[in-house]
C-alpha cells in the first residue's frame, strides 16, 4: 500500500512502493482507478493510469495487486467488444450507462456461463502432458472450436480430466507434476501478461498470401499469412475502409480489430455494422470469429498503449491454438502519441518531433510478435499484422511512419488525389510495394500457374509506363504522342478503373477471389496484345478504342463469381469478332 505524491494527468507518482515490481497492476485513490507501473525509483513507483484522474490527489491510497497486466483468456473471448484493457463495453453499459464510471470493474469473461468440454483422443488419465499441449475443446461459436491447452509452467501427468459442462473457472483436469509431488488443477480459463510474448517452438518462413479479395492487394501487393503491413495515408485516404476491408474479407480464421484512439465516429461504424455482418466463407455472422477492442481518441491517452498489448496478446492465444489470425490495429499512430505524452510527462528526454527515443524499438517489438509459427501443441498457427498509420499532412518521413517502415514488409501507400477522385482502395501503384513476391512465388505457382506472375508483371510495367507518357502529356498534350504510345495510355486507364479501383459497398465487387481476378487481368491483357497487333497492321487507333468490348471488360467486375469463366470466354469471342471487323473496314477503307 502506497501514497500518492503527485498527479500529472494520466500519470501519478506514488511513494512508499517498496515491495512492488516493474508493470505490476495497481489501484490508485479511492475510485481503485486501474493503473500499471512503468518507473521504480527506491519507494517511488510512477504510475500510467489507464482512466480519468481528475479528482484524486495527494494523500490518496495506492494498492498493488503484484500481478501484471494481463488479459483473461477462455470460451467467451470471441463475439465481444472489449475496452483497451478488456473491460467488456456491453457489461460496463448495462452498469453505468453509456458513460464508462470512474473505477468500473467488468469479467472480461462471463464465469457463470457453462460450456461443454470434450477431451482429444488420447487424453485421458495417465497421459503426460506439457505446457501448451491441447488437451480439448469447446464449441465456442459455429465457426470456431476453442481448444483449451495446458497453462504456461505446468507439465507431468494427468491425475484426472472430466468431460461435460463447466464454467470456465470450474476444474476440468487435475496434472501431477514430474517428479514435484505437485498437482496443478486445470480449469477453461487463462491469465497471460500482455507485455510478454507467447511461446511457440519454430518460427517459419511465410510462404502463402493472406487472401484479401481486394485486387490492388492480392495481385500487386500480397502480404503473406504471418507476415507485417503498413497503411500509412493522411486524413480521408481511407485507411480505416480498408482495414475494414481486410477484417472482413481477409482469408484467416480468427479477426482481432484494435480501434487505438481513432475518431469516436469510424469506431462507431465498426460496432454497428461488423454485429450484421455475414461470413462470406460460411454464411455466418463475423462476429462469431471476431474480437473487437475499442479504445476512441476521447478516452484516456494510457489506454491506447494497452489496447495494443492486449490485442496481441487475444491474438497470439488463438495463434497458440493453430489458428490463422489477422489483427488490425488503426492506428499505430495514436499509440505512439501515447507513449510521447506519457515520455513528456516523465521528462525523458524526448527523440525526433517530442516521440521517446525508444519509439522504433516498441514499434519492432510489436510488429514481431506476429509470424507462422509451430505452436507449443505442434500445430501450425499464424498472426498477419496491419497497422495503420496516421502521418500529420500524410508526411512519411515523420518518426512513425519510418520506424514501420523498418520493419513491416508490405507498403500499402494511400494517396490523397486517388481518394479525392473517388478511386478506392487509393493505394498507389507506384510508390507501394510488397518484399513477399520471392517468397510467395511458388505458391501462385502452384495454385495459379506461372501465367499469372508474368501477368502481374505485364501490368506492372504498363502501369509504370503510363506514369511516364502521363508527364510528357502534361508537357506536350496526348495528339503529340504516336498511336502505339496513346494505346499504353489507354490500356492503363481501363486497367486503374476497372481492375484497381473496387466498390466496398457492392455486393459483387466488394471481394473479387483470385480466379476472378485472373481472368480479369487475361481478358485486359488480351485486348492490349490484340490492340497492338492492329496498330502495327496500320488500323488507327480511334478506331480501337471506340470498340463495345471495352464496356464488357469494364463490366467484367459486376460479374459473380460463378459467372466469371463464362464471361470470359464471350468477351474474348466478341473481342476477336470486333477486331477483325475493325481490321476488314480499315482494308476496305484503303481500298477505297
Amino acid at each position: 500500500m502506497g501514497v500518492i505524491e503527485k498527479v500529472s494527468g494520466p500519470l501519478v507518482v506514488a511513494k512508499d512502493m517498496l515491495g512492488s515490481s516493474m508493470y505490476d497492476v495497481v489501484k490508485v485513490g479511492k475510485d481503485e482507478l486501474i493503473g500499471e507501473i512503468i518507473q521504480l525509483k527506491k519507494d517511488r513507483a510512477i504510475i500510467q493510469v489507464y482512466e480519468d484522474t481528475t479528482g484524486i490527489g495527494p494523500g490518496e491510497k495506492v494498492e498493488s495487486t503484484k500481478l501484471p497486466l494481463s488479459v483473461e483468456l477462455g470460451p467467451g473471448i470471441l463475439s465481444n467488444i472489449y475496452d483497451g484493457i478488456q473491460r467488456p463495453l456491453e457489461v460496463l453499459r448495462s452498469k453505468s450507462g453509456v458513460f464508462i464510471e470512474k473505477g468500473i470493474v467488468a469479467e472480461p469473461v462471463d464465469k457463470k456461463k457453462k460450456w461443454k468440454f470434450v477431451a482429444e483422443k488420447g487424453v485421458k488419465a495417465g497421459s503426460s502432458v506439457s505446457e501448451g499441449q491441447i488437451i480439448g475443446h469447446v464449441q465456442e461459436t459455429e465457426l470456431i472450436k476453442h481448444y483449451i491447452m495446458v497453462p504456461y509452467g505446468v507439465s507431468g501427468r494427468i491425475k484426472s480430466i472430466k468431460e461435460g459442462s463447466f464454467a470456465v473457472e470450474e476444474t476440468i483436469a487435475v496434472v501431477e507434476g514430474n517428479g514435484k509431488g505437485k498437482t496443478h488443477e486445470i480449469s477453461m480459463l487463462q491469465r497471460r501478461s500482455v507485455r510478454k510474448p507467447s511461446k511457440y517452438k519454430n518460427r517459419f518462413r511465410s510462404d502463402e498470401p493472406l487472401i484479401t479479395g481486394q485486387r490492388v492487394v492480392d495481385t500487386l501487393f500480397p502480404v503473406a499469412k504471418g507476415g507485417t503491413a503498413a497503411v500509412p495515408g493522411p486524413f480521408g485516404a481511407g485507411k480505416t475502409v480498408i482495414q475494414h476491408q481486410l477484417a472482413k474479407y481477409a482469408d484467416s480464421d480468427i479477426v482481432v480489430y484494435v480501434g487505438c484512439g481513432e475518431r469516436g465516429n469510424e469506431m462507431t461504424e465498426i460496432l454497428t455494422e461488423f454485429p450484421e455482418l455475414k461470413d462470406p466463407r460460411s454464411g455466418r455472422p463475423l462476429m462469431e470469429r471476431t474480437v473487437l477492442i475499442a479504445n476512441t481518441s476521447n478516452m484516456p491517452v494510457a489506454a491506447r498503449e494497452a489496447s495494443i498489448y492486449t490485442g496481441i496478446t487475444l491474438a497470439e492465444y488463438f495463434r497458440d491454438m493453430g489458428y490463422s489470425v489477422a489483427i488490425m490495429a488503426d492506428s499505430t499512430s495514436r499509440w505512439a502519441e501515447a507513449m510521447r505524452e506519457i515520455s513528456a510527462r516523465l521528462e525523458e528526454m524526448p527523440g525526433e518531433e517530442g516521440y521517446p527515443a525508444y519509439l522504433p524499438k516498441r514499434l519492432a517489438e510489436y510488429y514481431e510478435r506476429g509470424g507462422k509459427v509451430e505452436t507449443l501443441s505442434g500445430k501450425i498457427g499464424s498472426i498477419t499484422l496491419v497497422g495503420a498509420v496516421s502521418p500529420p499532412g500524410g508526411d512519411l518521413s515523420e518518426p512513425v511512419s519510418q520506424g514501420t517502415l523498418r520493419v513491416v514488409k508490405t507498403f500499402w501507400s494511400l494517396d490523397a488525389a486517388l481518394a479525392n477522385s473517388r478511386h478506392f482502395p487509393s493505394i498507389n501503384w507506384l510508390s507501394s510495394y510488397s518484399l513477399y513476391i520471392d517468397s510467395l512465388e511458388s505458391w501462385y505457382e502452384k495454385n495459379l500457374g506461372k501465367e499469372f506472375l508474368e501477368m502481374r508483371k505485364e501490368i506492372m510495367q504498363t502501369l509504370q509506363k503510363e506514369a511516364e507518357l502521363k508527364d510528357i502529356v502534361q508537357l506536350v498534350g496526348a495528339e503529340a504522342l504516336p498511336d502505339h504510345e496513346r494505346l499504353v495510355l489507354e490500356i492503363g486507364k481501363i486497367i486503374r478503373e476497372n481492375f484497381l479501383r473496387q466498390s466496398a459497398f457492392d455486393e459483387v465487387d466488394a471481394y473479387t477471389s483470385l480466379k476472378k481476378q485472373q481472368f480479369m487481368i487475361k481478358t485486359m491483357l488480351l485486348f492490349s496484345r490484340k490492340a497492338e497487333a492492329s496498330l502495327k497492321d496500320g488500323v488507327p487507333l480511334d478506331s480501337v478504342i471506340k470498340m463495345k468490348v471495352i464496356d464488357q471488360i469494364a463490366r467484367m467486375k459486376e460479374v459473380k463469381e460463378q459467372d466469371v469463366e463464362k464471361a470470359e470466354k464471350r468477351i474474348a469471342e466478341e473481342m476477336d469478332k470486333e477486331f477483325e471487323e475493325v481490321a476488314k473496314a480499315y482494308v476496305e477503307t484503303g481500298k477505297k
